[in-house]
């Protein structure tokens, strides 16, 4: 008899290609924005609002919707999220500067819309790491989540060569209108496959799920749907997300401005930069399954508390050096490849920040994560429009490089961290009554 891939994997491939499609979507604008700005008339400042709209719709909606994730179930939660992908995506192609001419009216378009794309894809990542807790046994929660971080960098990768060819052959609009038949057909297949648990999916089996059910008694207990609200004040939860923030904003010059940094600061064209944009992702796809990995083997050897703190800090301190000798080397090849394994450092922490909140929270992990990625997306808001303000009065370079103390700041704080404390709900519920 032949190997038969568990459920829970074939259940998560489907996960990973959203989180592939996640960041196609939202990284397309970052390439065609180079052709936007001068056709659209939007200056760098503006272009950075625009930037922005997208993270504060992400990071407000984050808590909603691992709230929503909780009450509905990420299967029903995610194919509502996927309308407004596909919708906002549409619509980023199609209403500025043909429906909506005036500079101002097409700034605050697309602000709009990118707002809303961010509202759709907040519920993904909390109501992921949700689906990691129900699907995957205890203790191998790292690798499902750092996997789905691999999509995501992937996809970000794929987005930089392939929405630069589109670019100049078919302009930005294509760049938008290309994702609209892609999502519709990948939000079917989730439709379809997607259980809320895995004890509802028919092909799961006895033993399968009898592995995955296993160990939960000394975790927290689900205690309804309400006890999430105990969490904002959960002391490992707000660490996690002040750590998270720390590690994003790192993550956030990489999203919003690398692509444009490349252009404009070292001098690469358009074309070459697609390629060159590329590599932070693809080596952060490799550091992120890699950090998954190591998470999960620390935490068996010596428990979650050191399991994820080592890779963590590690990822981080390696972070803040990178990205310092990266933005000062003098060739711009050497540059692009010091950036490159800043990024790789930043995704190897990914498994240990999402599978410390799931070992924190429990069955609460829809909304912990999303409490844990407002923090990090906070992150996003401040250096969208603060990169190329920075830049105007003291260059790219000192802009960028206030990442790297970020990236020790982060590292310090997950010396904090315990992982290895479960969150209380009835305890929690009791403090806030009182």
């Amino acid at each position: 008899m032949g190997y038969r891939i568990p459920v829970r994997w074939r259940f998560y491939t489907v996960i990973f290609a959203l989180s592939f499609l996640a960041y196609l979507m939202r990284q397309n604008i970052h390439v065609a924005g180079e052709q936007m700005m001068p056709e659209l008339q939007i200056s760098e400042l503006q272009m950075g609002w625009i930037y922005a709209s997208f993270i504060w719709g992400y990071a407000m909606f984050q808590l909603p919707g691992g709230v929503l994730g909780k009450r509905f179930g990420p299967r029903r939660t995610l194919l509502g999220a996927g309308f407004f992908w596909v919708l906002a995506s549409w619509l980023t192609g199609f209403l500025p500067g043909l429906w909506i001419t005036s500079t101002a009216g097409v700034i605050g378009t697309l602000m709009g819309v990118r707002f809303l794309l961010g509202v759709a894809h907040a519920p993904m990542f909390p109501v992921q790491a949700a689906a990691v807790e129900r699907w995957f046994p205890v203790g191998q929660w790292a690798i499902p989540n750092a996997v789905a971080s691999t999509g995501l960098t992937l996809g970000a990768a794929l987005a930089q060569p392939l929405v630069a060819f589109i670019m100049v052959y078919w302009g930005w609009r294509a760049s938008f209108y290309v994702f609209v038949p892609v999502g519709i057909g990948l939000f079917w297949l989730w439709w379809w496959y997607a259980r809320d648990e895995p004890s509802a999916h028919p092909a799961m089996d006895a033993t399968e799920l009898a592995l995955i059910e296993a160990n939960r008694d000394g975790l927290t207990q689900d205690q309804g749907v309400g006890a999430w609200k105990a969490l904002i004040r959960n002391r490992e939860t707000v660490l996690l997300a002040c750590a998270y923030f720390a590690q994003c904003y790192v993550f956030y010059l990489f999203f919003t401005w690398f692509f444009h940094y490349l252009v404009k600061e070292l001098g690469f064209g358009i074309l070459e930069t697609g390629f060159l944009a590329a590599l932070p992702w693809v080596t952060g796809a490799i550091t992120a399954t890699l950090g998954g990995l190591l998470c999960d083997g620390l935490c068996r050897r010596w428990g979650p508390r050191w399991g994820c703190r080592l890779p963590a800090i590690s990822g981080l301190i390696g972070a803040g050096v990178f990205l310092f000798l990266g933005l000062d080397a003098e060739s711009p090849y050497v540059a692009v490849g010091l950036l490159s394994l800043c990024f790789a450092s930043t995704q190897l922490t990914e498994g240990a920040f999402w599978s410390a909140q799931t070992y924190v929270a429990g069955p609460y992990t829809a909304p912990a994560c999303g409490v844990m990625n407002t923090g990090g997306n906070l992150s996003g808001i401040i250096v969208a429009p603060l990169m190329p303000f920075l830049a105007e009065h003291v260059g790219w370079v000192a802009a960028l490089s206030t990442g790297s103390l970020l990236a020790f700041v982060g590292a310090t704080l997950w010396f904090f961290i315990r992982a290895d404390e479960p969150f209380q709900p009835e305890s929690g519920l009791t403090e806030a009554a009182a």
